[in-house]
């Protein structure tokens, strides 16, 4: 114990040794157990009835014992350790008894279940010596095992043990030293098990069956793991290979055909005396089965193996798809099953392959009519199968859709599934369902691929336009995606263009063929090899007319003919075979010389492209082709009563091989092929069906064309696709949410619907609109035809149309940039639930206080709590699946039964669906809409208010509408204040368009629409802004409402004397255009004829000009029209117009700072624009004199004003005027008026007042009883005599220096005379006469002192000054002009 404690590593190698020694000796006693029982069962008695045994010596080969002794001795004494005994030493013999002839069942039987314990014992291995000459002894052994001496039940067993040892050998680790013969040997012995069992018990052919599918598990698994050796790659059958290293792929390439092989096996079938052969489904399926499994376990190891690779793309699917279109529901769909395997794993090598499987089997049979139902399933299930691939779509669109020489297999596939799921007339069937399964798939994996979050990529430009000419047939490897994805959208263009060129080719072959052109599918110059594919792709073109124009003889023609030729493959094709496929695209023409041509072109691609080496010449095929057509037509033509026999046939055919005959075996075969099957001269026509010549062609272009691309979603690709089968998918969905029952197909349907918007947002808005348009009359709310009740009890009892309101406001909210004439519908739906009292007493409401300075920060709230952002708007991300799943939540709680077992009315059902519309935030979010949508929900609104698409049963209902409208109008204005000069042009022209609607009424659209448009308008001045233009459109549009019929004015005077003192008073600074002041104080002016409204209006105006601030050069003189039109209103409080007119002319002195400065402007921005400017000197000057001038004649404007009030019905207001104007006067002096200025002021303003009051003087003194007035103008004329006078006597000097002085002295002088000589009828003598001759003396007295006027020789205006005072004042002339006495 303690050397043991000493030495624990001896300890352990003891207990190893020990171990060891207890293996070894268990297994030297199971082989002496097994050996015993081999010789217990020799030794047995043949015939169990005998009394005495026999020596065992004379029955049976005594060398077999004497093996069998011989290892019974060498057992319990072993040379050395079992794993390094040669394993053939103690394994032959019981190979021995196993291959003996005379050695009964039952010691076969021990012998194999040694074999078998021997082998799952695993006492060698593969490093073992011997071992692979032991393992494929094993295999020779078990596979020449022998049965003579048997019964049936007996030798069931011993197949069963054979079978679990050959499960046993390949499951062995040393079987990897198998020879590819071995392997192949134990595969074909168990399925001759598998043959001999169909006669025998189930139990054995389950079991052979079960054994097959291990074998081949076994045998493919390892496949991938199979390095790929030295000239495998040449794909010849007759390559060595190295047979030191095991089985490989030769064994695999061997099994994997005879697999296939199995699916031709066919079975006789006998009824009624006749009898046919058909093929044997039961093995059909057995096949498919053990080739499906061989392909899920070899995975892509395949494609390293060009010799498997080569068979699966030619012979399997060649099989898959001839015993597709032709067989039972279960073999279809485990053929299906294989192809989808084969797609998955080597999707890269079988292209063409793959769409022929669904151009031949799976479209064909899922068809309306195509096949039985129950194939219709099967296929259809395929169909869904693919398309649950994740990038199984896009991948068809881009390797087929997108290809002009291809099938557009996923628009097919697309329209197949719409036209299957769309509903008839009767209830649902589960080919409908499983359709519209399908559909629903394909929509949602497009949708949740190009609809990812924080996926920025471009889904522009849409359509794709083909700005230049690239060769259509040729396929561009994905090298760059981005460049890729550009390529195959232009093919796609190009396929779209080709086909609209073949029905313009149908029509008129010249207009089809410039149409290439002019589409840029072919170069300039024309290239022949475009005409050539485009004639031979093309689908649908006319047979006759491609014929016609492959036979043209012009040198051109010729070319394209040899392009055309040149599609053509026909490598291992015999020459009626490429014949018939040649023909099939065209029909011949009847002249002689084209088919000479054609027949020359098609001659010399055959001979050139001919595998057996027959023909020595061209000339040999061109005559046989000759031959081949008029054996054709004798063996088929029914007026040919003498047909031709083989014998004719072949000897008419002599010596036609360059001087020799061609192989009779050939010319037979011609023969027969030709006599059983007609070639089609005409073309063919009707469906086409997958042939071996045909399948030949494919495998040819196989060879040439680029390899299956492998590529993920791209935005633009899942948008593109989706165009594709738009139309009917919106079709088939709104119809199948018709007729659809149960609950579960309608969450389907609402979910397909947001999928489709989801694809529809990124450029198909014309199908985001078709998908509305047709929900929306699900909603119940826009049948025409139905009453008010009606429609309420239809949307209160009924889910579907609750759940399409749902579906529909929904887009609305998270769809909406997308929509365009989408958001007419909505409106209209919007409306009707107000009409149906079914929306909240206002969904939007906004405080016009809010866009005050103190509160413009304020969000604005809707009565059910619906809070509106400020512009400083924050987009928001949307997440559609929290959209569907709000969908699902309530659609799986809010359901009627439970709604009525919560108590709820079905008024609360209605309320509680419609705030889960989220109506508010359609306006609330509307910052997020492009300007298109924008556009277009604004225009529908608009057109909704007016009365458009709208019936109202009371005007208080229109007045409700047409105010909801406008509600909503102004909500999204006020929503989108910061891009308001990019829409509200549009808006503007649709408020001009309605107004010319047959039967617009402006009362209550302009009345609602004043007043919406006043708070878009507080809100815009609310804050300076930089730019004009909004202020500009939204006045522009106020004053086309209120023009629209003036009695707005009247009733909504109090609404716009609140905006506009509010205007005037807070936000004047803001207020910067000429067309904004012009309106604002025109409607001040309007809203101060209305006495309740005059108070405020007034001292708005009075607050205004006493704060002269405001007052600038734009707005100063619409500030004195108003002032003007305020003066001059009846019954105005005369103080008021006192204040007025003084604080008229107290304005002068802004002329006079304006005049000074030039270039300022208190107010207004002039002065800070012109600095910032870099402008010229000359231009400076050229602005200081036109400022100079508009200040001037903003004086004149004035001016007139005060003349015009002069006029007043009321003498203190006339006085005041003209006393205000002689302010204006004295204070104009600093204007420095220039000679012609005075005369355009007396012009305009003086004589204008004194003629017009001497004409009213004159007027009352007409009239009866109207002394008083009369004598009351009379001294309003004389103040304005005086006036006249000390203005005169102001700017004479000026004035003199003008050269029409002497005209404008002549029309004082006349003015003076006509008051001096007024008549006044009965009324006596007029005042005037005492004042005119005092005002005249002033005015000459002070020319004389100015020596203006003096007599002078050239002068004449002293000579006409005396005979005017003459004629007026006689009694001033020895005072004034003594000198002329």
């Amino acid at each position: 114990m303690e050397e043991q404690d000493s030495c624990p590593s001896c300890g352990d190698k003891k207990k190893n040794m020990s171990k060891s020694k207890r293996k070894e000796l268990g297994l030297s006693c199971m082989l002496n157990t097994e050996v015993g029982a081999v010789l217990a069962v020799l030794r047995r008695p043949i015939d169990p009835t005998a009394q005495f045994i026999s020596p065992q010596e004379d029955q049976f080969d005594s060398s077999i014992q004497q093996s069998l002794k011989s290892l019974r001795g060498l057992i319990f004494n072993p040379p050395q350790e079992w794993r390094s005994i040669d394993p053939c030493i103690y394994l032959s013999p019981f190979l021995d008894v196993i291959q003996s002839d005379d050695i009964p069942a039952a010691a076969t039987g021990v012998a194999l279940s040694a074999v078998l314990k021997i082998l799952k014992l695993a006492i060698f291995d593969q490093k073992t010596p011997g071992a692979k000459d032991a393992i494929n002894f094993v295999v020779t052994g078990i596979t020449s095992c022998r049965l003579e001496k048997t019964d049936p039940i007996s030798e069931d067993a011993v197949m069963m043990k054979i079978l679990q040892v050959l499960t046993g050998i390949m499951r062995h680790n040393a079987s990897v030293l198998l020879t590819d013969q071995a392997v192949c040997t134990i595969v074909n012995t168990c399925f001759q098990v598998v043959q001999q069992s169909v006669s025998r018990g189930d139990l054995l052919q389950r079991s052979a069956r079960y054994t097959m599918h291990e074998l081949i598990q076994i045998i493919f698994s390892r496949l991938p793991d199979i390095e790929v050796r030295e000239g495998e790659n040449s794909e010849s059958d007759t390559e060595d290979v190295d047979e030191t290293s095991g089985y490989g792929i030769r064994c695999a390439v061997d099994i994997f055909q005879f697999l296939c092989s199995l699916l031709n096996v066919v079975e006789v079938v006998e009824t009624e005396g006749s009898t046919w052969q058909t093929a044997d489904e039961d093995v059909q399926l057995f096949a498919l089965v053990l080739i499906n499994c061989a392909i899920e376990l070899s995975g892509d190891g395949i494609g390293k193996h060009p010799k498997l690779l080569r068979m699966i793309q030619d012979d399997l699917f060649h099989h898959l798809i001839h015993y597709g279109t032709c067989s039972s529901p279960l073999v279809l769909s485990m053929i299906c099953s294989i192809v989808l395997n084969i797609y998955h794993f080597l999707r890269r090598f079988i292209r063409l392959q793959l769409e022929a499987f669904f151009s031949f089997v799976l479209l064909r049979i899922a068809s309306p009519g195509g096949a039985s139902l129950q194939l219709q399933e099967v296929a259809l299930e395929a169909i869904i199968n693919f398309f649950r691939q994740p990038t199984f779509i896009i991948e068809a669109y881009a390797n087929y859709d997108c290809d002009p020489i291809c099938r557009n297999v996923f628009e097919e596939v697309g329209k197949l599934l719409c036209k299957q799921a769309f509903p008839g007339t009767g209830p649902m069937t589960t080919l409908q369902v499983q359709a519209f399964e399908g559909l629903v798939i394909m929509i949602h994996t497009i949708s949740d691929n190009i609809d990812k979050e924080n996926d920025s990529s471009t889904s522009e430009p849409y359509p794709v336009e083909i700005t230049e000419y690239r060769p259509f047939w040729v396929d561009k490897p994905k090298d760059d995606l981005e460049t890729w994805v550009e390529y195959i959208r232009v093919r796609k263009a190009q396929k779209k263009k080709i086909l609209i060129a073949g029905n313009h080719f149908n029509r008129d072959e010249k207009k089809g063929l410039e149409y290439l052109k002019y589409s840029q599918l072919v170069s300039d110059p024309p290239e022949a090899k475009a005409f050539g594919f485009f004639l031979r792709y093309t689908p649908g073109l006319d047979k006759n007319l491609v014929g016609d124009h492959l036979g043209d003889p012009d040198e051109f023609g010729l070319q394209v003919l040899k392009e055309f030729t040149a599609t053509f493959e026909f490598n291992g094709m015999i020459l009626d075979s490429a014949l018939r496929t040649y023909l099939e695209t065209f029909r011949l023409p009847g002249e002689s010389q084209k088919i000479q041509r054609i027949l020359e072109v098609f001659s010399e691609r055959f001979f050139n492209q001919q595998s057996s080496g027959i023909f020595v010449t061209q000339d040999s095929v061109l005559i046989l082709c000759y031959s081949l057509i008029m054996l054709n037509t004798d063996q088929h033509n029914p007026q040919v009563k003498k047909k031709m026999t083989e014998e004719e046939f072949i000897r008419n055919n002599r010596a036609i091989n360059g001087g020799n005959d061609l192989p009779r075996e050939y010319l037979s075969e011609l023969f027969h092929s030709i006599s059983n099957h007609a070639i089609s001269v005409f073309g063919l026509t009707g469906p086409v069906e997958m042939n071996p010549r045909r399948w030949i062609e494919l495998m040819n272009r196989a060879k040439s064309m680029q390899s299956y691309i492998l590529c993920d979603f791209d935005r633009r690709l899942g948008r593109d696709m989706f165009a594709c089968v738009a139309g009917p998918t919106v079709a088939t969905l709104s119809a199948f949410f018709e007729h659809a029952d149960e609950d579960e197909m309608l969450h389907e349907c609402i979910e397909g619907l947001i999928s489709v918007a989801r694809i529809a947002q990124y450029g198909l808005e014309d199908t985001l609109d078709e998908l509305v348009a047709s929900f929306c009359k699900f909603t119940t709310l826009l049948n025409p035809y139905a009453s008010a009740e009606e429609t309420l009890f239809a949307f209160s009892n009924d889910m579907k149309p609750r759940m399409a309101t749902l579906a529909v406001f929904t887009i609305a909210n998270n769809f909406g940039e997308a929509l365009r004439g989408g958001w007419r519908n909505i409106v209209d739906c919007l409306l009707k639930l107000k009409r149906l009292r079914l929306l909240p007493q206002s969904v939007i409401e906004f405080d016009v206080a809010s866009t005050s300075s103190s509160d413009a920060t304020e969000a604005m709230k809707s009565e059910s709590g619906v809070i509106f952002p400020n512009n400083d708007h924050k987009f928001f991300k949307r997440q559609p699946s929290g959209m569907v799943s709000r969908f699902s939540h309530y659609l799986s709680i809010d359901s009627m039964e439970d709604s009525i077992s919560m108590g709820m009315s079905e008024f609360e059902q209605n309320l509680k669906i419609i705030k889960q519309c989220q109506i508010g935030s359609i306006f609330r979010n509307s910052y997020n809409l492009p300007n298109e949508a924008l556009l277009n929900l604004g225009r529908s609104l608009i057109f909704a208010a007016a009365g458009k698409g709208q019936k109202f049963s009371t005007p208080i209902e229109e007045e409700e509408t047409v105010g909801f409208c406008w509600d909503l109008i102004i909500a999204i204005c006020l929503s989108n204040i910061n891009r308001f000069q990019l829409f509200w042009p549009s808006f503007h022209d649709y408020l001009l368009a309605v107004a010319q609607f047959p039967l617009f009424s402006p009362i209550p659209f302009a009345e609602k629409a004043i007043v919406g448009l006043f708070k878009v308008c507080l809100k815009l001045l609310a804050s300076y802004q930089a730019d004009k233009m909004p202020e500009e459109l939204i006045f522009k549009s106020i004053n086309l409402m209120w023009k629209l019929d003036k009695e707005i004015l009247e009733t909504c005077c109090e609404f716009i004397i609140q905006s506009v003192s509010k205007i005037l008073i807070e936000y004047p600074a803001n207020l910067q255009t000429q067309l904004g002041w012009k309106s604002v104080l025109h409607l001040l002016s309007v809203t101060g004829r209305h006495p309740e409204t005059y108070d405020q209006a007034v001292e708005t105006l009075i607050m205004l000009m006493s704060d002269a601030f405001h007052l600038s050069r734009i707005n100063y003189a619409y500030c004195i029209d108003c002032a003007f039109g305020f003066v001059a209103l009846k019954n105005s409080p005369l103080e008021k117009n006192l204040k007025i007119l003084d604080l008229m002319s107290d304005t002068v002195n802004l002329l006079i700072q304006w005049y000074k400065t030039a270039y300022s402007d208190p107010g207004h921005s002039y002065s800070s624009e012109s600095n910032n400017s870099a402008t010229s000197s000359s231009e400076d000057n050229t602005r200081s004199i036109e400022s100079i001038s508009f200040t001037k004649s903003l004086f004149v404007k004035l001016g007139e004003a005060l003349r015009k009030t002069s006029l007043a019905r009321r003498e203190e207001i006339r006085n005041h005027a003209i006393a205000s104007l002689r302010k204006c006067f004295e204070l104009a002096k600093d204007l420095e008026l220039t000679p012609t200025s005075c005369i355009n002021c007396f012009n305009l303003v003086i004589f204008a007042m004194v003629d017009d009051l001497h004409e009213k003087m004159i007027e009352y003194s007409r009239r009866e009883n109207a002394e008083r007035e009369m004598r009351s103008m009379e001294g309003t004329l004389k103040i304005s005599m005086e006036l006249l006078t000390d203005v005169y006597l102001q700017f004479v000097k000026q004035i003199a220096e003008n050269p029409g002085f002497r005209t404008f002295w002549l029309g004082v002088l006349r003015r003076m005379d006509t008051c001096m000589k007024a008549d006044l009828g009965e009324y006596g003598e007029t005042k005037l006469q005492e004042v005119v001759p005092d005002l005249l003396r002033k005015m000459i007295r002070n020319m004389k002192e100015k020596e203006i006027l003096v007599p002078k020789e050239d002068d004449d205006l002293w000579d006409i000054t005396y005979v005017q005072i003459q004629w007026i004042a006689p009694s001033l002339k020895e005072e004034l002009f003594p000198d002329e006495l």
